[in-house]
């Protein structure tokens, strides 16, 4: 499961080739996974070209299935984010999500005193990594892209968008860039993506 949350959409081939076993070894896993609601197969890539035999079908993780990685209990959360809501208003919620956070922030300074050779973006992917978010950061066009592969509390986010928002928000102040955040685990994307353009030199007033 670790290994389809990570690379998201393998097929049978890619994770016999992990593990060392045979692709009707790795099916059987599968099958019960499938069984289970934790994977997903996943349609066709669009214009991949097509191969003599059995198609390679492709996995994904389910939310049930990332949902086994988190050690949240959803449903008490968002009865409690409810709460608030109803009792104090949206500027509460947006604000509990905003400190949720603040520990992120703390750690990111943290990493940047002690390990200045790191870059902004690199010392953020590695303070979420930290954090469950198994994130990586890769180059992207003209500047960076930062995934993380794994959400814990995507059932959270999907009910109160604000927590992707608030979360977008604290990477733009910690790296001082105007990112875009392409796709999120809460609305049914594989991965949360967020690109981080390159620092351009600034103009003088």
């Amino acid at each position: 499961m670790r290994h389809i949350v990570e690379h998201n959409r393998v097929t049978a081939a890619d994770l016999a080739a992990a593990f060392h076993l045979t692709p009707a070894a790795i099916r059987r896993h599968l099958t019960v996974l499938v069984d289970q609601g934790m994977v997903r197969q996943c349609p066709a890539d669009a214009g991949a070209a097509r191969q003599p035999g059995r198609p390679a079908h492709r996995y994904a993780a389910t939310l049930r299935g990332r949902e086994t990685f988190a050690h949240a209990y959803d449903e008490l959360a968002i009865d409690a984010v409810a709460t608030l809501r109803r009792i104090s208003g949206d500027d509460a919620v947006w604000a509990f999500f905003e400190q949720r956070f603040s520990d992120v922030e703390a750690r990111f300074g943290q990493l940047r005193a002690t390990a200045p050779e790191l870059s902004q973006s690199a010392a953020l992917a590695q303070v979420l990594d930290e954090d469950g978010f198994m994130s990586s950061l890769g180059p992207a066009g003209a500047g960076e892209q930062l995934c993380q592969h794994h959400c814990p509390y995507p059932a959270v986010a999907a009910r109160f968008p604000e927590l992707c928002s608030a979360e977008t928000a604290v990477f733009a102040r910690l790296l001082q860039s105007h990112i875009q955040r392409l796709a999120t685990i809460a609305h049914g994307d594989g991965v949360c993506t967020t690109n981080i353009p390159l620092a351009g030199p600034r103009k003088e007033s």
